[in-house]
């Protein structure tokens, strides 16, 4: 599947997703929403996927929501925001949250601006580094607007509620370094995409099977009760006792380490 205003490529079993509106500063607007959506549901797909790197096309990330373009058209305001049921994410939430959902690491390349719904985004990936010069906000408030896209979901677990209701009703614009210091952010260094390909190789030398119920395990046990979470480790580690690459990691343990790891299980 080929897009417009995301550009996805893949080597060695990682993805690389862009925004690709650099001319606009890889600001969001409806067209851009609904590929990136298409885009992570084709990712979902994809067995043999490893990893996946997101980032912005011609050294941003994004600049946020593309207010002008989507009230052009009131039927894409209704478009994004729009859902059958209240706990059911809309096109909007689902740019962030989707990447919470994929059953592979995520790593967010953060450069340049990186303000209001392009903070959302990157609030669903689980790695997120940045460059030093990079600039960090939750920019909502500063157009009178409650951040909507899901991103909270993590945010939440980033940070204590009183910072996180600092940082979002100031819109204050921070520092690379500020952004670490608030936990906004895994790292920074000089070269982020390099960086983000390094771990993601790293990450992908361990089962991917391992690394999906990892990450569910994770995000859904991160706020549930101890009972949930008990049922939920016993089960996932039942299903990689019984799966392939269970097998697969031993034998890379003890005898050839580059014996290849078979597709990721379904249903994670």
């Amino acid at each position: 599947m080929t897009y417009d205003l995301v550009s996805m490529t893949k080597k060695n079993g990682i993805a690389y997703v862009s925004l690709n509106r650099p001319d606009k500063y890889n600001a969001l607007n409806y067209k851009l929403f609904k590929e990136m959506d298409l885009c992570i549901k084709q990712l979902a797909k994809d067995k043999s996927l490893t990893a996946v790197i997101l980032f912005g096309a011609g050294g941003n990330f994004s600049s946020g929501l593309d207010v002008k373009s989507v009230m052009k058209s009131p039927l894409d305001a209704v478009r994004l925001l729009f859902k059958l049921l209240p706990g059911n994410a809309n096109l909007a939430q689902r740019v962030s949250i989707g990447w919470r959902r994929l059953p592979v690491p995520v790593i967010a390349v953060m450069e340049g601006i990186c303000y209001g719904g392009g903070m959302q985004i990157v609030l669903g990936a689980d790695f997120r580094i940045a460059s030093p010069a990079c600039k960090i906000s939750i920019m909502e408030a500063k157009w009178g607007l409650v951040p909507d896209m899901a991103g909270l979901a993590g945010l939440r677990e980033l940070m204590p509620k009183d910072q996180a209701l600092m940082l979002t009703m100031s819109a204050d614009i921070l520092t690379a370094e500020q952004a670490l210091g608030f936990n906004l952010i895994t790292a920074i260094e000089p070269d982020p995409m390099a960086a983000a390909t390094a771990l993601a190789t790293k990450l992908s030398q361990t089962s991917p099977d391992a690394n999906a119920a990892i990450k569910a395990s994770i995000n859904k046990n991160w706020s549930a009760s101890i009972r949930q979470l008990l049922r939920r480790e016993s089960w996932y580690q039942v299903r990689l006792l019984l799966g392939k690459n269970r097998i697969v990691a031993a034998i890379r343990q003890s005898k050839n380490p580059q014996k290849n790891y078979r597709d990721r299980q379904s249903g994670w």
